[in-house]
């Protein structure tokens, strides 16, 4: 199905996960695997949007783990309230950081970093991982982007 992957490069973001989030509800339908899932996720974000890293992390005990992404090598563990996916995860919210220079305790798993937006991923209460996307840009994330990347997590139905 991936070579079915339809990507659209306008200046609207909305229009572009507009888009987007059917092909991925089409990419993850009626599959249960969850490691399968992310990684189709986190490979059509990338595709779309060309950020430097999407990926997801995953609570395992007392640590995220790194799950499937795309992009350079990542961190493999974070604990909870280490930098940004520390903190969305001890918080259960979504952050988004401008400029990841100025986010005190920002983990630099990638020196070209410059934004970032991270959004938890819930199991009814509990968070059980964390959606991360970094981008070369600063400033590059904003509430579209937290918006449409809720809808898209809502799809794994968790």
């Amino acid at each position: 199905m991936a070579e079915d992957l339809i990507i659209i490069k306008t200046e609207s973001k909305e229009e572009q996960y507009q888009s987007l989030i059917p092909q991925i509800e089409a990419l993850i339908h009626g599959e249960d695997d969850l490691t399968a899932n992310l990684a189709n996720i986190s490979a059509a974000l990338k595709e779309q949007f060309g950020w430097l890293w999407v990926g997801f992390y995953l609570v395992k005990e007392d640590e995220l783990v790194l799950g499937p992404f795309q992009g350079p090598v990542a961190c493999t563990r974070i604990k909870l309230g280490k930098g940004v996916c520390g903190k969305a995860w001890q918080d259960a919210e979504t952050i988004i950081v401008e400029d990841v220079d100025k986010f005190p305790g920002h983990i630099a798993c990638s020196s070209a970093s410059r934004s970032e937006i991270v959004l938890p991923l819930f199991s009814g209460d509990v968070v059980i991982g964390v959606l991360d996307a970094d981008s070369a840009d600063l400033s590059k994330f904003d509430e579209t982007d937290k918006v449409y990347l809720n809808q898209i997590i809502n799809l794994l139905q968790l």
